[in-house]
């Protein structure tokens, strides 16, 4: 069966449709939080750490605020993309369509990615209005940037599927990525931390890849930039090899 790009981009333009209907929610929210953070965190601990390996304090927590906004972003729309016509029972003409898998991911991953780069980069062009920024890497800037916001739109994609009310579909974008973001070194660096938290830090898969940005504006990273990259690509092959197992099964799709 020849590839169905027509179904991709019918699939795509659709789910794109909803930032135009919720353009409140979706952009100018996060944009409000975003100036929070640098409005209440270079108040309160801006004063008192000036800089943090040659970088002022308000610069060097910009990358982690943009993951932070990025990873949320990205998850809450590919979960809700394909949890909504579940939720429906649309979901059954989609699968009874001569529409692939990989069209179907295409489509919903697709949007979601761009929903999250689009609102990624409104998150930069504000910080900018607060703090000076440099890039150094702008190419490996736009490796990380798009390596997570399609790796994480195809895990919320994995948790719609999951998902079997709104409860458990907001479990993890709500209750486990906010931790992860906070706690892997996005307000700090990880050096600054006691050894046995430094070690615990290594565990966290988010740290690596707030490690990586940072690198990739500022330099400075703490970790090896290839392992930062190594890690996202490797989580992006699980999620895939997760995706064609369930659509090999019809885990929760089916029935």
């Amino acid at each position: 069966m020849r590839f169905n790009i027509e179904a991709v981009k019918a699939i795509y333009f659709f789910e794109m449709a909803r930032l135009r209907r919720t353009l409140l929610q979706s952009v100018i929210s996060p944009v409000i939080s975003t100036s929070l953070y640098f409005i209440v965190f270079g108040a309160a601990i801006g004063g008192r750490i000036q800089e943090i390996e040659g970088v002022s304090y308000g610069a060097f927590i910009t990358p982690g605020l943009i993951m932070l906004t990025l990873l949320t972003q990205c998850v809450g729309n590919g979960s809700f993309g394909i949890y909504f016509p579940k939720f429906t029972g649309t979901i059954y003409e989609l699968l009874s369509s001569p529409v692939s898998m990989t069209e179907i991911v295409l489509g919903y991953v697709g949007a979601a990615a761009t929903k999250g780069m689009l609102i990624g980069v409104i998150i930069l062009a504000t910080a900018a209005l607060f703090v000076d920024l440099s890039i150094l890497h702008p190419l490996m800037v736009l490796v990380f940037f798009v390596l997570t916001a399609v790796s994480f739109s195809m895990f919320g994609f994995i948790i719609g599927i999951w998902a079997r009310d709104f409860e458990q579909l907001n479990l993890i974008p709500m209750l486990v990525l906010p931790p992860l973001v906070f706690l892997g070194g996005s307000f700090y660096s990880i050096s600054m931390l006691p050894p046995f938290w430094q070690v615990v830090s290594h565990f966290n898969p988010v740290f690596y890849l707030i490690s990586g940005f940072r690198w990739s504006f500022f330099g400075i990273a703490d970790v090896n930039p290839l392992v930062s990259v190594a890690m996202i690509v490797g989580f992006l092959a699980i999620c895939m090899a997760l995706l064609a197992w369930i659509f090999r099964t019809g885990y929760r799709l089916r029935n």
